[in-house]
Parts: structure tokens; sequence; C-alpha cells
């Protein structure tokens, strides 16, 4: 117990989290100052429940529906038939052609039974495509409303149009009420991803995916327990923007409006570019890097939080390189023809886009990891 209580008192010492000459007595919560405070990282968890259940609700009821009205189909692929031995075999993923042949010796199956059972097996795992659709859709409309609701809540704020204010007089920053909620269920959106991975269809890249969502939540606490949330909320507002038509793209490609996916995705890998490699860089990460430390003393949590900060936008830089290759190669094949796929078993995460055409195969592999996505977003 002593020594916990002495690596709690170094862990959270306001020589690490605070600016010079600051205590956390400084920045308590009082009626007529509402700080961030450490406790209400504890609401965006049952938080996260509720969305879970608006999210089942509209999948059900409305993203569904709207997904068969426009002839999308949730026809499920052939079953294949029980075998213990193989069912061990694919747990494994034992595919390599000396697994496959032991495997016909075993069962007194040919070669081609077995691939093909392996196959049926495979395509039993992934999600219809109405089931992809009613996902795109829930995220496009999360993405729609906390790009706008920010918009809303940031709008009167002086830290939006000169972002020199997110560090004068830190760290006696109030937290508002608008950016209170904004915090809360951002945090909860992304609480919930990564609950609900283990009851949606299971992807292959399960494991990355819950490890961003984590790393996304861990980001967003440290920056609401520094009381960095003034720059936090900039870099929500700037990472939600381009997912909306990332979103809308795969919906208009589920329903087969191809002319309008692909005019979708114009827009977004502009919108990518500019909000990711443009303002990102040029606006926030300048100013976090060059103008903050002439404004605020700086201590060891910031530097942390800085370059977690610039390690995203490394992030950017890969994922944009990925984007543009994409394009260039769909552009290239004069038509483009495909899937686009968010964290599905075959491919991606946010942040990467699967395009295949009649000339072209291109299939790239990344992540984010949202929210793309983006450990703010």
């Amino acid at each position: 117990m002593q020594f916990l209580e002495k690596f709690s008192a170094s862990f959270w010492s306001p020589d690490v989290w605070l600016p010079p000459n600051t205590t956390w007595d400084d920045i308590v919560p009082t009626a007529e100052n509402r700080f961030a405070d450490y406790r209400d990282l504890a609401y965006p968890i049952p938080m996260a429940f509720v969305l879970l259940a608006l999210r089942y609700a509209l999948e059900r009821y409305c993203f569904a529906p709207f997904g068969l009205s426009l002839g999308i189909k949730n026809t499920r692929p052939k079953k294949a038939l029980p075998n213990p031995i193989l069912e061990k075999a694919y747990a494994a993923k034992k595919f390599k052609h000396k697994q496959v042949l032991a495997l016909t010796k075993q069962l007194d199956w040919t070669e081609r039974q077995v691939e093909r059972w392996f196959r049926l097996r495979k395509s039993q795992d992934k999600p219809s495509t109405l089931t992809k659709f009613c996902e795109n859709n829930w995220r496009c409309v999360y993405y729609t409303y906390s790009f706008f609701y920010g918009l809303i809540v940031l709008w009167d704020k002086p830290w939006l149009w000169d972002i020199k204010e997110c560090f004068y007089n830190y760290p006696y920053h109030p937290v508002t009420n608008g950016v209170w909620w904004y915090y809360m269920i951002s945090m909860a959106f992304y609480w919930s991803l990564s609950f609900s991975q283990f009851f949606d269809v299971r992807r292959k890249d399960f494991w990355q995916m819950f490890i961003h969502h984590i790393a996304t939540i861990a980001l967003m606490c440290f920056s609401w327990v520094g009381n960095l949330t003034k720059i936090g909320s900039l870099v929500l507002l700037i990472h939600d923007c381009a997912d909306i038509f990332l979103e809308a793209a795969k919906m208009a490609k589920y329903a087969n409006y191809q002319k309008l996916c692909d005019f979708i995705f114009v827009i977004f890998t502009i919108l990518w570019i500019v909000t990711r490699m443009g303002i990102y860089p040029f606006w926030i990460i300048y100013s976090t890097t060059i103008e903050a430390p002439k404004i605020v003393s700086m201590f060891p949590a910031y530097y942390i939080f800085n370059s977690l900060l610039v390690l995203l936008l490394v992030l950017h830089a890969a994922w944009t390189w990925l984007i543009l290759k994409i394009a260039y190669n769909a552009f290239y094949a004069g038509q483009m023809e495909g899937d686009i796929r968010s964290n599905s078993s075959e491919d991606v995460s946010d942040a990467s886009v699967d395009w295949t055409s009649n000339r072209n195969s291109v299939n790239n592999v990344s992540k984010l990891s949202h929210q793309q996505e983006q450990e703010f977003q």
C-alpha cells in the first residue's frame, strides 16, 4: 500500500502535469469555475451503452429499411458444413498447402473439397452488404452530428478564431457545458466502438482496431486531465470533417451508386488533404510547438501530449500516401469499381479505401485506426 501511495503521488505530481508554480488545488472545480475534473471520465462508459442501444435501434428500424429500399440485399453466404477438424485448422489459420494435404488424408477428402470448405467458412465470417451499409450509416450519422455540434459549440469561442487563446492564462481554463458534452460524447463513441467489437462480426483487424480505440480514449483522457481541452476540441473538430464523406462514399458504393461514390470520394480526398495535411500541421502543430512555448512555461506532460500530436501527423502522412495511391490507380484505370470497406475482414481502417477496377486491383491495408480514423478522429 505504501508503494502504491508513493507511486500515485509521483504519477500525479503537479510538476509533471501542470506548469511551474501551479498545483492541483489551483484548478479544483468550483461553482464559479468548472475546470476539467478527472472524475468526469467515468461518465462516458455508461453513455457508451446508451449510444450502443441507439445504434442498434437505428440500424434495425431506420438504416436497414433504408438500405433495403435502395436495393441492398441482406443475403448471407452458404454455410460450410460443421466439421470439428477443419474448424480447428481454420481457427489456427493453417491454410498452407502442406496443412491442406494433411487434412485431405485425415478426412479422406479431395484437396478441392478441403479448399472449398475453407472458402465457405471464410465467407461465412464476412458481414452482409446490408450489415456493412448500416454500420457505415451509423458512423456517417455520428461524424456528421459530431462535426456540426462541435462547430456550433466552438463558433463563439475565441480559440477557434485565434488559436493562441488555447494557451493564454493556462491552465485556468473553465470548461463550458458545450465543450464538456463534446468531450464526453466523443469518448463515449469510442468506448462504444471498443465494446461493440466483441459482439459484431469478428474482423481480421480486430485487435488493431481495439488498440486504436483505446489509444484514442487514452489521448482524450490525457488532454482532459491536463486541462488541454481547448486544443483538444480543435483537434476533434478537424478530424471529424473528412470522415463524414468517407462513410458516405462507402454507403454509395454498397448501394451501387458508382458515380456518386466516385464524386464523394473526390470530396473526401480533398477534405482529407486540406484538414489532415494542411490545417492540422500548419495550424494545430505549429501553434503547439512554436507559439505555445512563448506563452506557457513548458512541463513534462505537455511534451508528451505534443509528441502524440506529432505522431498523429506522421500517421496522417502515411494514410495520405495510401489515399493518393488509390486515387491515382483508380483514375489511371479510367473507372473506379469495387468496394470501400472499413474494418472489414479483408482490409481497412478509416483511413484506407479499397478500389477494385477492371484493369487494376489495389488492396491497401492500414491502421487507425478513425476515426479515422486519427487518434482524435
